[in-house]
């Protein structure tokens, strides 16, 4: 099931699908939809989870608000979205911009968290990765804009500038803020992400309660390089939240 439904007097294009387990909410990426990413993520959870999603506001067919870009604004929608249409505790599975937004919300609303799984998320702008510049908006993005947003296609020019501003300046996560985080966190990456391994590794090692997937191969577009492989790894995580008992431990001591 999927439309419109009213979040905080906004309109927001919102997913739902049949209730088989645990309430789980994916979040796409920055600049993409929940249709860009939802069917390399779906056949991890779809048959034992009660899968929620939604555009953010700015994106896919959900229209923009003023500061809508920025981490605070779309946590802050995320939240309002689990109070108000998921309403209850929930896995939270986000790509990039939508992994950002889940350890953000862990740490305003841990009450609201059950797990999440971060891909190819980074807590800090500041990643080992070179500065983002501002490229040039494809023919095919130009369409998928003009097509779904309910904003002026030559917004889409716009929304790319403040987004990248946003990359280039947010999050600014600490560790010792992600060390507050205290659920289940698989963090899961390409072996050649946007930012640098010992950003994702400083990442894992700061989470009380985290594991580390690396999958090799592949690039921040993880989910549509090797998607079994992905799915695997969230299906083996969601299936057994206890800590791991493995068989020479040193992190986990």
């Amino acid at each position: 099931m999927s439309g419109y439904i009213d979040l905080q007097g906004h309109q927001v294009w919102s997913y739902e699908l049949p209730d088989h387990g645990d309430a789980t909410l994916l979040l796409h990426g920055g600049m993409s939809a929940t249709e860009d990413f939802d069917k390399y993520l779906l056949p991890a959870v779809e048959n034992d989870h009660h899968v929620f999603a939604y555009d953010r506001t700015g994106h896919g067919r959900t229209g923009d608000q003023e500061g809508s870009f920025h981490f605070a604004f779309q946590t802050n929608e995320a939240i309002a979205y689990l109070e108000d249409v998921v309403r209850e505790p929930a896995h939270l599975i986000g790509w990039s911009d939508g992994g950002i937004i889940s350890l953000l919300v862990a740490l305003e609303r841990p009450d609201l968290v059950k797990s999440i799984v971060a891909i190819g998320a980074n807590y800090h702008f500041d990643n080992g990765s070179p500065h983002i510049p501002l490229g040039e908006i494809s023919e095919k993005d130009r369409a998928e804009h003009a097509e779904r947003s309910p904003d002026a296609p030559e917004t889409l020019d716009d929304k790319q500038a403040r987004t990248v501003h946003v990359w280039n300046t947010e999050p600014t996560l600490q560790i010792e803020e992600l060390a507050k985080i205290n659920c289940p966190v698989l963090v899961l990456a390409g072996d050649d992400e946007a930012f640098s391994f010992q950003h994702t590794t400083s990442l894992y090692e700061a989470l009380p309660h985290g594991q580390l997937a690396i999958i090799p191969g592949t690039s921040h577009f993880v989910i549509k390089e090797k998607p079994a492989l992905v799915q695997a790894m969230i299906k083996g995580f969601l299936s057994d939240l206890t800590p791991p008992q493995t068989r020479i431990p040193i992190r986990r001591k």
